[in-house]
């Protein structure tokens, strides 16, 4: 095929447009051959009139000459108009369509309506068949359309009414044909014949579709939700709308003409098909437009959370009545039943959904309890909408309608699969609810002498019922699933387990009772153990054993009884932190609470009580011991009462404050009056005692009273604090103010508790006094300033810097002056304070006595701070020294001396730095501190002991002279005399004998050497003379060290120079083979000569 097709163009355009291809993707794929194959075929074959173009499971382009199958893409028709070949120089003449893949039914009656039957019915195109052979194909294809768009419809969900084939025939052929002519009468008959035929098939289609009732997938077995109803009536409505349409066009008035015209009986059957379809078109119309609200809430419901459910119910249901009530078509009993158990079946599928069936049973081994939760709130969700379902059933009963609007159905009809599921809820729910029971054993222990054999009994139950749980879980069914009876042996074998476990449990729980001492103890296990008391047959077992119970807690009544008798008889015993009438009021409320408990705790397993005697008995037991203690608290009270009214006419009737025998101030009976209130305090809280006329009137004002006195706590607490502490100098500053304070107190005095206006009278001398104290607290406040800052003189202050463990040079520091002055004039500051404070003249004599008190204080502090430091010289004096060679650097002589009388000026140069605080005292505190015996005593001290300590360090300088030959003597000298005498000489000898010395002699003077290099490396470093003197002697060893070797080091070198001469001589006389020594000697002089001379010797 060339490349430039005319056929082709039309194809490849249309093709490329549908698909969205390349031009390129087109020219590959009509390049493969077979696909040009088919392509020819198409053009040049007569038979082949359809050409299908489309795209195969792989995306590929793809062509056939039949109609592809499973096309789920568009795919292009391609028709001949005729059966002739197509060739490149004709026209060509195609009809080209796109269709959907999915839908081969339509395309199949459209190609057959709009290219099949069109081409066969003109005469043109069968010009050259046989007879007979283009009517008989056309109606082939009019039957193929037909089965087509009643197959489609179906699909669609419609019904199709066929046309009959008679009408094409009588169209194409009445023609050429007259009207008497036999052949005529033979069209007519037949087209009669195919009317009627048409017309039953019409009737059995419509009389099928409308015996079609929305109950069928529930009779089938199926669950329908209620959109499948709305659905349904929706299809309904269209399919007879679509019907309608079919009767009403022009073909079928065709047949209803012939065969009316024909007086055919089924002409009437037409008339019927008519009128059934319209009256199942009104029903559908007036069932759907009632039934949307309901669909509309029903999705709004879907779509909630499940824990919104419960509250729709009652729309839900609303909208169900208003349907009933509304539609003249639904208001049938068997629809409106049908509709009911749709609703059902929703929300069980909403439940499951939400309880997620599969996964609701492996909640027992985790945690049972938010399944137990989720259940539940199922459970009262689906009774709800019972619940809503009875409202709406009751409210129809008097709807206005009568009868005819009643609900006289039976429920079980609607609720039969929702009672199911209910009951398999309802055991879900009890085994959950069991196993979130059973699972507190875990943590159950029992106590007593038996107690731990019974815990163990507890703990085998608890692991068994940890298998059977296991067990239950590991079901694979759907447990929410009624439908289901698989789970159904499971829960009921679970519940047999779960039955013998609380068997087991009733017999540990009856031995456990038996061994009750106190009724406490037997509730807390009918409490422990309550939830196997729900069973009958539980309670039966158990009841033979709450005797005990009984015989337990009518004891303890009776204890209560003789315990409150007994208490009357006594004196007060109760306790002290309390008033004893309210602690024996205190104590009957206990024990009334007491036997309060012991009926609860009886009353806990009353239901498993028969005999209703036995607990009439307790009651009338509780009820004595309430009368008893009602009497006793009636006694104490009026007693009570009695003791308060005179109490308080004693109080009312006291002063407010008075002074005691050492003059200090003190509130009135303040004991009685805080017993009084405190007992008041415990009286108001009792609502059945009614005070006598004085404590009611002190009740009243309780308040104020204790406001009041703690006012004169405050008062006179201040004022016994400023006057037991006054000093001896300071009583003359605030005499006067004392007295006019004491005269303003009397008024206090004079009046009693009883008296009007105490609370501003007690604030006014109460801000008086405060005002005094607070002046006087300043004051001694300031003193006390000055006395700390003394002391931290004493303490604290350092005259003398120190630097590790050595004094310094440069005496007292400066940092220590700007201390002594700051602090100077603090004190100054404070003096002047306190003369505000006080109020006192200058001139006056109190005045000047109390600066004399603080100038004493201040000079005793400047005398211990300068005896610290001169005692600190005298004890522990450090001066630094070098030793080198036989003397001390710096020197121990007059140095040490000017060094020390320095150190001395500045100590006492510290007490000038200070202003004089009194005035009547004449100079600065250095001068009297200098006229001290004991500072003078100190000071001659340390220069004595400087004295001793000089002469102890020069004796320490004679005993390491022994040393000072080492460095005074010269080597070369010493070494000269050694090598001709083998020995030092002394002074007084005179001519000795040459005597050159031998290795022995070297041994000798090294040893010597270096013993005495092993005693001064064994010299202490440091030493203290008198213990305060430190003399580092380690610069002397270290020097004295380095001469020794140097010493030693003469000698060994000299014998070294020897060896090196012997060898020279041994090599020397192999040369010579003469005397070693005398040749060498002759040949090297005079210096070499006494090296052989020595040399001969050490050979010797």
């Amino acid at each position: 095929m060339e490349s430039r097709d005319p056929r082709m163009e039309s194809l490849c355009s249309f093709t490329l447009r549908s698909f969205r291809l390349e031009p390129q993707t087109w020219r590959e794929f009509v390049s493969e051959e077979e696909k040009l194959l088919l392509f020819t075929s198409f053009f040049t074959c007569p038979d082949s009139l359809h050409l299908f173009i489309y795209r195969d499971a792989e995306a590929q382009l793809s062509v056939s000459l039949s109609f592809p199958a499973d096309i789920c893409s568009k795919l292009i028709c391609v028709s001949k108009a005729g059966r002739e070949a197509v060739t490149m120089e004709t026209k060509p003449n195609f009809i080209i369509q796109e269709v959907q893949g999915d839908d081969p039914l339509s395309f199949l009656s459209a190609i057959t309506e709009q290219v099949t039957c069109p081409l066969l019915s003109n005469p043109e195109n069968s010009q050259g068949w046989a007879a007979g052979v283009a009517e008989e194909a056309l109606r082939f294809m009019e039957r193929q359309k037909n089965e087509a768009q009643v197959m489609k419809a179906q699909v669609d969900g419609r019904t199709f009414l066929p046309q009959p084939d008679a009408l094409h025939d009588d169209h194409h052929q009445d023609n050429g044909i007259q009207e008497d002519s036999a052949e005529r009468k033979l069209l007519d008959v037949k087209l009669v014949h195919a009317c009627e035929s048409t017309a039953i098939e019409w009737a059995e289609l419509v009389s099928d579709f409308l015996q079609q009732d929305s109950s069928q997938p529930l009779l089938d077995g199926l669950k329908p939700p209620p959109s499948c109803e709305v659905e349904f009536w929706r299809n309904r409505l269209r399919n007879l709308q679509f019907i309608q349409q079919q009767l009403m066009s022009s073909r079928a008035q065709q047949v209803a003409s012939i065969l009316k015209t024909a007086d055919s009986v089924y002409s009437c059957t037409l008339t019927e098909i008519f009128t059934h379809v319209q009256q199942g078109l009104m029903e559908a119309e007036d069932v759907t437009h009632n039934l949307e609200p309901l669909q509309e809430k029903l999705a709004e419901v879907e779509q909630l959370e499940y824990q919104q459910l419960r509250d729709n119910m009652v729309a839900v249901m609303e909208e169900v009545r208003l349907v009933w009530i509304r539609s003249q078509f639904y208001r049938k009993p068997c629809r409106i039943v049908v509709l009911l158990q749709e609703i059902c079946n929703l929300f069980i599928h909403l439940s499951r959904e939400f309880l997620r069936g599969e996964e609701v049973m492996r909640g027992l081994v985790a945690d049972p309890g938010p399944v137990l939760d989720d259940v539940r709130l199922v459970i009262v969700t689906l009774q709800t909408l019972k619940e809503a379902y009875s409202q709406c059933r009751t409210q129809l009963d008097h709807h206005q309608g009568g009868l005819s609007h009643r609900w006289d159905f039976p429920s079980h009809l609607v609720f039969f699969h929702l009672d199911s599921f209910l009951n398999r809820l309802q055991g879900i729910e009890e085994a959950h609810c069991v196993s979130l029971q059973l699972y507190q054993l875990h943590q159950t222990l029992l106590s007593g002498v038996s107690g731990r054999m019974w815990s163990d009994v507890v703990q085998d139950v608890y692991q068994d019922f940890l298998g059977h749980v296991a067990v239950l879980s590991d079901c694979s069914c759907d447990a929410t699933d009624p439908e289901d009876q698989s789970f159904q042996p499971h829960l009921d074998q679970f519940r047999a387990q779960v039955w013998d476990l609380e068997r087991r449990l009733v017999s540990v729980l009856s031995r456990a009772l038996q061994d009750c001492c106190a009724s406490s103890s037997a509730a807390k296990l009918l409490q422990m153990f309550g939830f196997i008391l729900e069973r009958p047959l539980n309670q039966e077992q158990l009841r033979p054993h709450l005797s005990r119970l009984l015989e337990v807690v009518l004891t303890e009544l009776d204890q209560t009884r003789l315990l409150v008798s007994s208490q009357r008889e006594k004196a007060d015993t109760f306790c002290r932190f309390t008033p004893s009438p309210a602690a024996v009021l205190c104590w009957t409320q206990q024990l009334q609470l007491r036997a309060q408990q012991a009926l609860k705790n009886y009353k806990a397993a009353q239901h498993l009580c028969v005999d209703s005697g036995e607990l009439q008995v307790v009651v009338q037991r509780f009820q004595q011991i309430v009368d008893l203690l009602q009497d006793f608290r009636d006694t104490v009270r009026s007693d009570w009462n009695v003791q308060l009214d005179s109490d308080s006419d004693f109080i009312l009737e006291q002063p407010l404050i008075q002074h005691d025998q050492q003059g200090m101030l003190g509130v009135s009976s303040s004991q009685k009056l805080e017993v009084l209130q405190r007992e008041l305090r415990y009286v108001s809280r009792e609502t059945h005692m009614t005070l006598r006329p004085q404590a009611a009137r002190l009740l009243t004002c309780r308040d104020d009273i204790t406001h009041t006195y703690l006012n004169l706590s405050h008062m006179v607490s201040s004022y016994n604090q400023v006057v037991s502490g006054v000093l001896q100098v300071e009583l003359p500053l605030i005499q006067d103010q004392l007295q006019d304070l004491d005269q303003s107190l009397l008024e206090l005095q004079r009046n009693t508790w009883s008296s009007e206006g105490l609370q501003q009278l007690v604030e006014q001398q109460r801000q008086k006094v405060l005002m005094f104290c607070t002046t006087v607290m300043k004051a001694r406040a300031n003193m006390d300033t000055i006395t700390d800052i003394i002391q931290g003189w004493v303490e604290e202050l350092h005259l003398l810097q120190r630097s590790g463990d050595s004094l310094l040079e440069g005496g007292a520091t400066e940092q220590s002056y700007s201390r002594l002055r700051e602090e100077g004039q603090e004190l100054l500051r404070l003096t002047q304070e306190n003369q505000s404070l006080y109020g006192a003249q200058d001139s006056s004599q109190a005045w000047i006595t109390y600066l004399d008190h603080i100038d004493d204080k201040v000079q005793d502090g400047l005398f211990q701070l300068l005896h610290r430091s001169l005692h600190f010289l005298c004890d522990s004096m450090n001066p630094q020294l070098q030793e080198t060679g036989s003397a001390f650097e710096p020197s121990v002589g007059g140095g040490l001396s000017d060094l020390m009388k320095s150190v001395i000026s500045d100590v006492y140069t510290a007490a000038s730095l200070l202003p004089r605080i009194s005035v009547s005292r004449h100079g600065n505190y250095q001068v009297s501190l200098q006229q001290s015996p004991d500072l003078s005593a100190l000071e001659k001290e340390v220069m004595r002991r400087l004295l001793e300590v000089s002469e102890e360090a020069e004796r320490l300088r004679a005993e390491l002279d022994r040393y000072s030959h080492l460095w005074q003597s010269d080597r070369q000298s010493v070494m000269q005399e050694f090598l001709t005498y083998s020995r030092q000489l002394g002074p007084e000898e005179g001519e000795v004998e040459e005597a050159p010395p031998t290795l022995k002699d070297f041994r000798r003077e090294i040893d010597s050497l270096r013993k005495l290099y092993t005693e001064v490396t064994h010299l202490d470093d440091v030493i203290a003379l008198h213990g305060w003197l430190q003399v580092d002697r380690q610069p002397f060893r270290d020097s004295l060290l380095s001469i020794i070797q140097d010493w030693s080091h003469m000698y060994t070198q000299h014998l070294l120079d020897l060896l090196k001469f012997t060898r020279l001589m041994f090599v020397s006389s192999r040369q010579n083979r003469s005397d070693p020594v005398s040749s060498l000697l002759d040949s090297s002089g005079p210096e070499q000569s006494k090296r052989g001379t020595m040399m001969r010797t050490l050979q010797k």
